[in-house]
């Protein structure tokens, strides 16, 4: 027997564009500005009663400073008795560490846990190998740890090790799928992202950055067309279909959830946004990272007994337009219009770390604002994997 996890508050910065409006924000100071605002904003907290911060980073090389969980813990001014973990599954470490902390509440050894993520992909550093030997004279190379692969293991298969563009290229071949099928998608993405922006339906969830003259996610485009998208180049391929217009950009955010058990919540004295309902995940060959949600959804949903039909609304990573149609095309009994109705990755932006957390919050403010319902979040991984989490409100 289990205890029943509940989201009882979730927020979330703007997201900003690489280079943009959060670029002079340290990470650390990122995630600890969610964690105190979960506080701030729910004065029946007793922050004391935390029982542990879950985070996830995709980057722990730089200012995150390896475990960003416990700095934010100590920046947003938390007692040094609530404990911090960062866990990292690359761009799904916000969601790890959501399923992580909901796991342990439901096992009974916590009763209230705060779980997110965090991303600056603005101020991911540069590293380099150690020398084998010191005063070497020979030139060294640097790394870029923003995104992708580095400094890579010589006995991993080259295959493995394309780069996430030149995945997706091949996961658009082998499913058939069009430029202008990616084009449309990333435009349906902006306009849905700007029409929620428009009607207020960020306003509970979004928290703006001290200091920071942003108040809305900085990569929606309004005015975003199939034909001016149709002018990019590829980005990847010379005669290739995937551009900057229908991929993700580099962005920096930060998201944060509070769980708890029905004592979390009455102590608190909130009404629960959603229940945890169930988890998946699953993993891939590395190249084909792209289809990873595809049995990490089914797993979920096959855990809490439910299927397509059966859901309100689906949040699913947009890393690539076309990464989502290849995993909407093994979905056939999945209705397109629930999926992403505010927009998603392409538009929105994804903080790596931060994203898996970020679907989460706004599958619980959705469900909120419906009166209830049950929805899905999902996203691909880099190097193969997917996870999934099933709420019900």
């Amino acid at each position: 027997m289990t205890n029943p996890v509940f989201v009882l508050d979730a927020v979330r910065t703007p997201i900003g564009r690489y280079a943009g409006g959060l670029a002079d924000v340290r990470p650390d100071d990122l995630a600890a500005h969610v964690v105190g605002e979960l506080v701030h904003r729910n004065p029946g907290l007793d922050p004391a009663r935390v029982d542990d911060v879950v985070f996830g980073a995709a980057n722990g090389a730089g200012e995150d400073n390896r475990n960003v969980a416990r700095m934010a813990v100590l920046l947003a001014g938390l007692p040094s008795s609530v404990p911090g973990v960062t866990v990292n599954r690359l761009c799904g470490s916000g969601m790890e560490a959501v399923m992580a902390a909901s796991r342990t509440i439901a096992t009974g050894e916590a009763s209230l846990c705060v779980a997110g993520g965090v991303e600056s992909m603005s101020r991911a550093p540069w590293v380099m190998p150690k020398p084998e030997r010191g005063f070497p004279r020979e030139s060294q190379t640097l790394h870029s740890t923003t995104l992708g692969w580095r400094m890579v293991n010589p006995a991993m298969p080259p295959e493995w090790t394309v780069s996430l563009g030149e995945a997706t290229e091949a996961l658009a071949g082998e499913y058939g799928i069009s430029r202008a099928a990616q084009d449309a998608f990333a435009v349906g993405s902006h306009r849905r992202a700007a029409a929620a922006w428009a009607a207020g339906e960020f306003a509970e969830e979004v928290v703006a950055v001290p200091g920071c003259d942003l108040d809305r996610d900085e990569s929606v485009r309004p005015d975003t067309s199939v034909e001016a998208l149709a002018a990019l180049r590829p980005a990847f391929r010379p005669d290739g279909s995937v551009t900057a217009g229908n991929s993700s950009p580099l962005n920096d955010g930060a998201a944060a959830l509070l769980l708890g058990d029905r004592d979390a919540a009455r102590s608190i004295g909130v009404e629960p946004l959603a229940r945890v309902v169930s988890r998946g995940v699953a993993a891939v060959e590395p190249q084909l990272f792209g289809i990873g949600p595809v049995r990490a959804a089914e797993q979920a949903l096959a855990r809490a007994g439910l299927g397509w039909a059966d859901l309100d609304v689906v949040e699913l990573n947009e890393a690539f337009a076309a990464q989502v149609l290849a995993c909407l095309a093994h979905w056939p009994d999945l209705d397109p219009e629930i999926v992403n109705p505010r927009g998603g990755a392409v538009a929105l932006g994804h903080p790596l770390g931060a994203s898996g957390a970020r679907i989460v919050a706004s599958l619980a403010w959705q469900l909120r604002r419906r009166g209830g319902g049950r929805g899905l979040a999902a996203l691909c991984i880099g190097v193969g994997q997917g996870l999934a989490v099933v709420l019900e409100a």
